[in-house]
């Protein structure tokens, strides 16, 4: 059957990053991941401590550049690593690890402006938290996006409540909310990361998160599966309490419902997390990253379904 949806090229249902970057740049992109040895507001102190429980030692960037190393010696290493798969890739210098707008603006911008004056570097994708960007930051990062394409990802992980204050995110969904509009008036791309198998939400609490994201304008979206990975408070959490962890099954079957519910128009980044093998305690078939894109692939197929199938007809009514 022809594939008829409007964001592909090849035979995805949903707006693959893969096309939304040859449409936008017509080249294959590669994101180097870098460590600025950033900390967090939810590490020391500021509104939390401990971090969020599932968040590793390395502040979820396990495979971002060796902070030992200054920014330019991991992005060249990194650039020289993909090069030998991509030759004519173009780059994006993504500061990954921990909270990336999380100091004075003076280091920020001694972190940035280097990658934003380099011919191979065509972007910066940025991760950090709603509660992260100050006024003074929010006008950088609108300054920045007038000069090279720029994403600011945000962590969200679930809108509900009870849940954020389990894995201790310390932080509200109206000043996530608030800080994404806030972005999106000043026209700065926005990606938000969610997480899949929180503990204790059931599958229409993964879908309401999604649905709510609708509403907000967003660009993109990284879908994750929780990992529940070694030295973590998750960890701990998990010896001690046993709560259900998806299987592959169920998870293939939450994120193709969530891709339908989705609108068509946000691309997407990430379907499932990509641990390393020697840190992941449950489940341990979340290492195999590419059967799970496959079997989502084909669930989409034979059912014949899309990104955004759900929400269709309301937005031909709109």
């Amino acid at each position: 059957m022809e594939n008829k949806f409007k964001y592909t090229s090849d035979n995805k249902r949903y707006h693959s990053l893969t096309y939304y970057y040859k449409e936008k740049f017509n080249s294959k992109v590669c994101k180097v991941s870098l460590n600025a040895n950033f900390t967090c507001p939810n590490i020391d102190g500021k509104v939390g401590f401990g971090g969020c429980i599932y968040c590793s030692k390395l502040g979820s960037g396990e495979y971002a550049g060796n902070p030992k190393e200054d920014l330019i010696t991991q992005f060249e290493k990194g650039k020289e690593m993909m090069q030998r798969k991509w030759p004519n890739a173009k780059f994006i210098a993504y500061f990954q690890a921990n909270t990336n707008t999380y100091a004075p603006l003076k280091r920020l911008k001694e972190c940035f402006e280097p990658f934003i004056e380099r011919d191979d570097c065509i972007g910066l994708s940025i991760a950090t938290r709603s509660d992260s960007i100050t006024d003074e930051c929010l006008d950088y990062l609108e300054d920045i996006s007038k000069r090279t394409y720029l994403i600011v990802e945000l962590g969200l992980q679930t809108i509900h409540e009870k849940t954020s204050k389990l894995i201790n995110r310390c932080s509200t969904l109206d000043n996530f909310d608030n800080m994404v509009k806030r972005l999106k008036k000043r026209n700065i791309n926005v990606v938000v990361h969610i997480i899949n198998g929180l503990p204790y939400e059931t599958e229409d609490m993964m879908i309401d998160t999604v649905k709510h994201l609708n509403a907000l304008n967003i660009d993109g979206i990284k879908i994750h599966m929780l990992g529940v990975l070694k030295d973590t408070p998750l960890e701990k959490y998990y010896q001690k309490n046993k709560f259900h962890i998806l299987t592959k099954e169920e998870y293939v079957n939450i994120v193709v419902k969530q891709l339908e519910y989705l609108n068509p128009k946000i691309v997407i980044h990430r379907l499932t997390e990509d641990p390393k093998q020697e840190d992941i305690i449950e489940p341990t078939w979340l290492t195999k990253k590419f059967t799970i894109l496959n079997e989502i692939d084909k669930i989409m197929s034979t059912k014949n379904l899309y990104q955004g199938d759900m929400i269709k007809e309301k937005m031909k009514n709109e």
